[in-house]
């Protein structure tokens, strides 16, 4: 049996498109906004510059200075979601589960910045774990091998019809 390519891929491109296109169409507009969290404080707040010295500062300070942000909402270490350590920029950020950020001077312990935090949150949408931990795997994975039939066999078609036009082209050419 002989496969007709020319219906095979019209027939994976119509179906494939159809199936992958709410998917992708998340993760680009999630990507796009991604690229801009550096540069919107509203997706992800700007890293702030403390001290310029060896970080001082305990981790129970840390907790007792989280604590006073009434937005964090921070009672224990069970409330904070990470600590990014920024010795270079003399900070530490704390994040809470809730997307808040705070910002702490590790030689002064001073607050610099409370702010909320966006970009994680986008983040879970861009890899499909905001919609459910499976849907990451069962939907999005499923979806970009099926993108990558898509490029392949449109590839596919894109090189064919160059060198059926090229070949064409040299016959006519050929024959004046």
């Amino acid at each position: 049996m002989k496969i007709n390519w020319k219906k095979f891929n019209r027939k994976t491109h119509y179906w494939g498109s159809i199936v992958c296109a709410l998917p992708i169409l998340v993760v680009i507009g999630s990507g796009v906004v991604l690229l801009f969290k550096k540069d919107v404080d509203w997706i992800q707040p700007p890293s702030m510059q403390g001290s310029d010295s060896t970080p001082r500062v305990s981790f129970d300070q840390i907790l007792t200075t989280s604590k006073t942000v009434e937005e964090a909402k921070i009672q224990g270490w069970e409330d904070i979601d990470r600590l990014d350590v920024r010795p270079g920029k003399g900070i530490v950020k704390v994040r809470a589960k809730n997307d808040w950020e705070i910002q702490i001077d590790t030689e002064s312990n001073e607050i610099l910045q409370v702010a909320h935090r966006r970009s994680d949150f986008i983040e879970s949408i861009h890899d499909g774990t905001f919609f459910h931990d499976a849907v990451k795997l069962w939907v999005f994975l499923p979806s970009s091998l099926i993108l990558f039939v898509l490029w392949v066999t449109g590839l596919y078609l894109f090189l064919t019809m160059h060198f059926k036009k090229r070949s064409r082209k040299q016959i006519t050419q050929a024959t004046e």
